[in-house]
């Protein structure tokens, strides 16, 4: 079985992460390759592992997905995407969002991700989007200003 099966029809929520990083005012968000969500523009992120950090996963999910290493500034919010399948639950995230400076690395694609841009972090540009980005950037901008 895969990692990707291992996360239907969990029998606990599955932790994850996911980094609004921000660079010269701009945030990055990366198009999702992959379902839930697969053609829509979110953060980068993904499952923490057992015996790692939140911010160590957040670290980690940021190399591994788009090539970024950044500073992670502060907690901006969770986020609890919960998907039914009639009365069983298909798929159920917690995930800790965090706001972070770029500090190198040019982002890249990966298998994960098809399309990247840095953008403003109050005008998505139209990008169709995960439910609540618009709310979260707003949030993690703040941070960043800081």
């Amino acid at each position: 079985m895969s990692e990707r099966e291992d996360r239907l029809y969990p029998a606990r929520p599955i932790p994850a992460v996911s980094t609004a990083v921000f660079r010269d005012g701009r945030a990055l968000i990366a198009r999702r390759t992959r379902a839930p969500w697969r053609g829509a523009f979110s953060l980068p992120g993904g499952a923490v592992e057992v015996g790692e950090t939140l911010e160590a996963a957040a670290a980690r999910e940021l190399a591994e997905e788009v090539g970024v290493e950044a500073d992670i500034l502060g907690f901006v919010r969770h986020v609890e995407p919960i998907e039914r399948e009639g009365l069983r639950v298909r798929a159920h995230f917690i995930i800790t969002v965090f706001a972070a400076r770029w500090r190198r690395g040019e982002p890249r694609l990966s298998d994960e991700v098809d399309e990247i841009a840095w953008i403003d972090p109050y005008d998505l540009g139209g990008r169709p989007t995960t439910p609540e980005l618009p709310d979260i950037l707003a949030r993690a901008a703040v941070i960043a200003a800081r």
